[in-house]
């Protein structure tokens, strides 16, 4: 089912979906960006502003419209919501000589995701196969998983390290959604051509105030993606990647991006679709109440890969190998996909410019040349 709704509608839909229950998160600015956050109005959103991406630089302007979703990305994935940040997995005291569980589920809430872009969708599906996809399922991220709405948004724009075309994951987004979304600023008018993409969402749409799509919104709508499509400011050619970046594990540019990376991890941290976690115990004082915690950690501390004796990647360089490596290409051998879905945060927010696709790029061009001498 296709229709179109007004800036009204939206407010309609956002309405709507909280009254089911939904708690609605979306884009809003905060501390000088786009992050995701509840929304409850129209106002939430970063009507007017858009980002500016580059390796190491993020910065918001002004646009010359009100468009609601005319940015990129942020520093916040969906993994936020899906996959928390720290969760608690069992809670316990302690009475005289017995130690005894104590109750610790939780309501799961219950979430609609709007404003996600089709390489976070991309980034979702492969969270999807991680947690839920073999006999070891993730309870808490399952009920998460299968409680969320989703709201896509076409992208009308790209960003300086978008390259979503060259993992094939956007910037249309064609499945994993309930309701999608594109932007449609045009004529002095202001709508947006919705798109069911399941049984809840066209129910969904069908309670809303809306219009029949016109062929004229069609082809606004594919003139904008058309248009995002031809901005990326990166590219990947990832023919071959699995065995190019296998076969060289000493190739000299891992000691090159080892000689500026810091090791700070804020690469895995905004990368939608990292998972690696660690557990905390904590106890109180008096050693009556312990509880267990799962937080997010990173490939890239020391402790992630300590064994007894010490850690198994103990340099800068094997670290930062063994995440791009997982990432683009033992992931595949895991998972049956690439790790990396081209939304460029890594590259954005990397404090100093480290940028995967140049180290791809390198890689290759020294393996060509050394084809050339044969």
């Amino acid at each position: 089912m296709r229709a179109t709704i007004t800036r009204e509608g939206l407010q309609e839909l956002i309405d709507l979906l909280r009254r089911q229950g939904y708690c609605v998160v979306g884009p809003a600015l905060r501390d000088n960006a786009i992050v995701y956050d509840e929304v409850t109005a129209l106002d939430d959103l970063p009507a007017g502003w858009t980002d500016h991406h580059d390796a190491g630089s993020y910065r918001l302007s002004r646009r010359d419209d009100e468009a609601l979703f005319g940015y990129v990305v942020g520093p916040h994935s969906w993994k936020k919501f899906l996959h928390p940040e720290r969760l608690r997995l069992w809670k316990a005291r302690r009475q005289g000589d017995n130690v005894s569980l104590v109750d610790t589920e939780d309501a799961v809430p219950r979430f609609a995701l709007l404003g996600a872009r089709s390489c976070e969708l991309h980034a979702i599906a492969i969270q999807d196969k991680v947690f839920l996809g073999s006999e070891y399922r993730d309870h808490d991220y399952g009920l998460r998983r299968e409680n969320a709405f989703i709201v896509a948004v076409n992208c009308g724009q790209a960003g300086g390290t978008c390259f979503c075309v060259s993992m094939d994951t956007g910037p249309q987004a064609t499945s994993g959604f309930d309701l999608a979304l594109t932007e449609i600023l045009d004529d002095g008018s202001h709508r947006l051509l919705v798109e069911s993409g399941s049984p809840q969402g066209e129910e969904i749409l069908r309670q809303l105030s809306r219009e029949d799509a016109s062929e004229k919104d069609a082809a606004a709508a594919q003139t904008a993606i058309a248009a995002a499509r031809g901005q990326m400011g990166r590219t990947m050619d990832t023919a071959g990647i699995r065995e190019l970046l296998q076969t060289n594990p000493d190739h000299s540019r891992w000691d090159d991006v080892a000689s500026r990376c810091l090791n700070c991890a804020n690469c895995t941290m905004v990368c939608p679709t990292c998972f690696c976690t660690t557990v905390e115990d904590v106890t109180d004082l008096s050693g009556e109440h312990a509880e267990r915690w799962r937080r997010w950690d990173s490939c890239f501390t020391l402790d992630f890969s300590y064994v007894h004796g010490g850690s198994v990647r103990n340099s800068s360089k094997s670290r930062y190998r063994q995440w791009m490596t997982h990432k683009l290409a033992h992931w595949i051998d895991q998972f049956g996909t690439s790790g990396c879905v081209g939304c460029g945060r890594c590259i954005t927010w990397c404090p100093v410019g480290i940028d995967i696709t140049e180290e791809v790029a390198a890689i290759r061009a020294d393996k060509v040349a050394r084809e050339e001498t044969k």
